[in-house]
């Protein structure tokens, strides 16, 4: 086990660390705003009058990108039925709406694949990773990003060796669900009150205080705009102000 220290802030008894991915590991800003235009454009086409509403709900506002917004920290499958609530007040059927976003999803994620060639890591990240490894802790992702495209992020960027384990979001279960936490807590084989969430939302710090964990510490420089941080116990503003010593 290992006492974690992060500016006046100390957790001790941690075995384990848990980042979210985007926004916290990957530099995603640039990658979401151009798939929030493309899948926003498309559904435009088949349903005119409904971009402009559609990059609002996705957190785009000109060139801004809500931080806490739906593109930012939101599942696939919570923006598709976000965007098709916006083609059913047109009038269609929900059954149409779906289809058309389906599609329009579809065109638009292929467009910019494979996502992690788009999202590389932020500075010194690598770095932070490979010595918490060192220091005995068991590390894993948990995002609301699907499974297929964290197995990428991290084959992309060879981190299998500091990754033991995963979770993503396939289904309609996403953050701030503490299931997601508990999930991971029992891939990496440790208590939830030994294990420690770092992220870039208040998603994240939701999550994982309602499963108990240790504490939660957010990053701020994952986005242009400011982050709500009232829920994080600490917030990190560079990799080197988190010390690890081991016991």
């Amino acid at each position: 086990m290992a006492t974690i220290r992060c500016q006046d802030l100390t957790f001790t008894n941690i075995e384990a660390v848990v980042f979210d991915k985007d926004g916290t590991l990957a530099n995603t800003e640039s990658y979401l705003k151009h798939l929030a235009r493309k899948r926003s454009h498309l559904v435009e086409a088949q349903v005119p009058g409904v971009q402009e509403p559609l990059l609002l709900a996705f957190g785009l506002e000109e060139t801004r990108l809500n931080p806490a917004g739906l593109m930012a920290v939101g599942s696939r499958h919570e923006s598709k039925v976000a965007a098709a609530a916006y083609i059913a007040a047109t009038g269609r059927n929900w059954l149409e709406a779906l289809e058309i976003v389906e599609l329009a999803f579809i065109e638009a994620d292929s467009s910019l694949q494979p996502k992690a060639d788009h999202t590389p890591l932020f500075a010194e990240t690598r770095e932070t990773l490979t010595q918490l490894v060192q220091g005995d802790l068991k590390l894993g992702i948990l995002s609301a990003d699907s499974s297929q495209n964290i197995q990428k992020f991290i084959e992309t960027y060879d981190l299998n060796t500091q990754i033991q384990a995963y979770v993503g979001v396939d289904g309609s279960i996403t953050k701030p669900d503490p299931s997601l936490f508990l999930d991971m807590c029992t891939q990496l084989k440790v208590l939830p009150q030994r294990t420690l969430m770092i992220g870039d939302a208040a998603v994240d710090m939701k999550m994982a205080k309602a499963a108990g964990a240790a504490g939660g510490m957010m990053v701020n420089w994952g986005w242009q705009g400011q982050t709500d941080t009232r829920l994080a116990d600490a917030v990190l503003n560079a990799w080197s102000e988190l010390a690890i010593v081991t016991e």
